[in-house]
């Protein structure tokens, strides 16, 4: 399916923005292997065990090895997420000044190149989109450092217009600050916008910002029943767009 030949008749999309995790990218190779390293690191600093409350608090199926779709894991930003481990060590029974140490003991982000698997060849698609005159963005509640690194690592950055990240200091999703943030920045109107991510929030922060064209993908952590009461269009992944 073209994203160019979907959506009202005579759409004429100018821009294209692409949630990262579950988008472009694997979302459980990443952050699933990111949350079970950090749980083997917590106990590691903490002797104690953590991993199961850590696991159902981040929202992560370690016997299936999938991100729970609506859990925290799947779209929270990472300074978020570090207090949330603090309170899950706090639960285990340290102290707050102990949890506070084994949490900066065994904190790390995911390694952006290591672990990323994209789902189509980024550089090609981000490519024939700007070779038909779409410009290419990335709002995803990752930090701007992994994400700048993953993109790089993927050959793609240098097709990457401009893009939003969960630490620079905007309202995240579902809020469509992110999206109007883009159109403004591009000077695209929001009626030539297509938004495409793997989650309601994703689809929620382009319906809430009116762009012209909301896609879902199933590549991520939503079910398309999930997504398409939101969605314009549902497809199986971004590999599907040209």
């Amino acid at each position: 399916m073209s994203i160019l030949k979907v959506g009202p008749p005579d759409f004429n999309p100018g821009l294209i923005i692409f949630d990262k995790d579950g988008t472009l990218i694997h979302f459980d190779a990443m952050w699933g292997g990111w949350v079970t390293e950090l749980a083997d690191r917590l106990e590691a600093a903490a002797g104690l065990p953590a991993r199961e409350r850590l696991f159902e608090a981040m929202g992560f199926d370690a016997a299936a090895g999938r991100v729970i779709a609506h859990g925290k894991l799947a779209a929270t930003p990472m300074s978020i997420l570090r207090v949330l481990t603090v309170d899950v060590m706090r639960e285990c029974g340290l102290s707050q000044a102990a949890a506070e140490s084994a949490v900066a003991a065994a904190w790390h982000i995911p390694d952006p190149v290591l672990l990323a698997r994209p789902f189509a060849d980024l550089p090609a698609l981000f490519g024939t989109l700007r070779t038909h005159g779409v410009k290419v963005a990335v709002a995803t509640t990752d930090d701007r450092a992994p994400t700048e690194a993953t993109l790089a690592g993927l050959g793609a950055a240098q097709f990457v217009d401009t893009m939003v990240c969960a630490d620079d200091g905007l309202p995240v999703k579902p809020a469509p600050d992110m999206v109007t943030t883009i159109c403004d920045r591009l000077g695209v109107p929001l009626a030539r916008t297509v938004v495409v991510g793997d989650s309601a929030a994703d689809l929620q922060m382009g319906r809430g910002a009116r762009a012209g064209l909301v896609v879902g993908v199933l590549s991520g952590v939503s079910a398309a029943e999930t997504l398409a009461p939101l969605a314009d269009v549902v497809i199986e992944s971004v590999a599907g767009l040209v």
